[in-house]
């Protein structure tokens, strides 16, 4: 298995598939998963002829499963660690949910300083800040992460199979059409990554700032989001960030749950491919 190692001595675990002379399509997965999540755009994007990149993030996933550094900060790191090491240039880097977060430091700290980026896409994501504060009062209560953490703490394996089989893919909703593959493949995932990087992660997914992020980020940005997310709410984040991109674009899907990239992959594969061409 591929890995490179961070600066702070972190395995990091990726996958590199396609010509290595394509442009690279890079994948920033969701909390707390890994890059299996992206299957069904990794072998769409493979099949068009273009190089194709994910890693797990640190703590998920076959990455080393470390301490410390379970932030936002080390995260993005991270990523640019796989991407100098690929000497990658011309990306696409496409996160989803926390892995938006990802990317978004990533493309505002290493990505467009190093001239490696030529888009963006957040797909579900978590920016700006999902936590109600006093310059974000739309946000989420801190008593609902704190219900996240207490849930995972008590019994992480029953708290990850209720959010896979209720609200992340919408599957809670009356008529969802269920699919116990789906969830089981959710639940595996996250249950290869460590209890320490999940508990520390949602604070980074919850309570980072990324306002600066997002002004700082000029490459063309586009924002997806389904109207029907019950874990990142699309008021509070994807609406918010298109308007703080310099050259963002959003489009929001009616229905359409957290986990769209799986279960509306035909739809959302095709509107990322336009955006990738365009």
């Amino acid at each position: 298995m591929a890995y490179v190692t961070t600066k702070d001595g972190v395995e990091i675990f990726y996958k590199d598939w396609g010509p290595k002379d394509a442009q690279p399509i890079v994948f920033h997965h969701g909390w707390p998963l890994s890059s299996d999540d992206w299957d069904a755009q990794l072998l769409f994007f493979l099949a068009k002829g273009y190089r194709v990149v994910a890693h797990d993030r640190r703590g998920h996933g076959r990455s080393a499963q470390v301490s410390e550094g379970h932030d936002m900060d080390h995260y993005a790191a991270d990523a640019s660690a796989v991407a100098e090491h690929l000497d990658l240039r011309n990306a696409v880097h496409i996160g989803h949910s926390t892995g938006g977060g990802e990317v978004a430091r990533y493309v505002a700290k290493f990505g467009e300083p190093q001239g490696r980026v030529a888009k963006a896409v957040l797909v579900s994501a978590v920016p700006p800040i999902m936590v109600k504060t006093a310059s974000n009062p739309g946000g989420l209560p801190i008593e609902v992460f704190d219900g996240f953490r207490s849930a995972l703490a008590a019994n992480r394996a029953e708290f990850f199979r209720a959010v896979a089989e209720g609200p992340f893919y919408g599957f809670n909703r009356e008529g969802a059409k269920v699919s116990e593959p789906v969830i089981a493949n959710w639940w595996r995932q996250g249950m290869t990554g460590s209890a320490k990087a999940h508990y520390d992660g949602i604070k980074a997914f919850s309570e980072t700032d990324q306002t600066d992020d997002l002004k700082a980020i000029s490459v063309p940005t586009l924002v997806l989001h389904g109207e029907d997310d019950q874990i990142v709410p699309i008021d509070d984040s994807s609406r918010l960030s298109a308007k703080l991109l310099k050259n963002g674009q959003l489009k929001t899907y009616p229905g359409f749950s957290h986990g769209m990239l799986t279960v509306n992959a035909d739809v959302l594969n095709a509107d990322l491919l336009a955006f990738v061409q365009a």
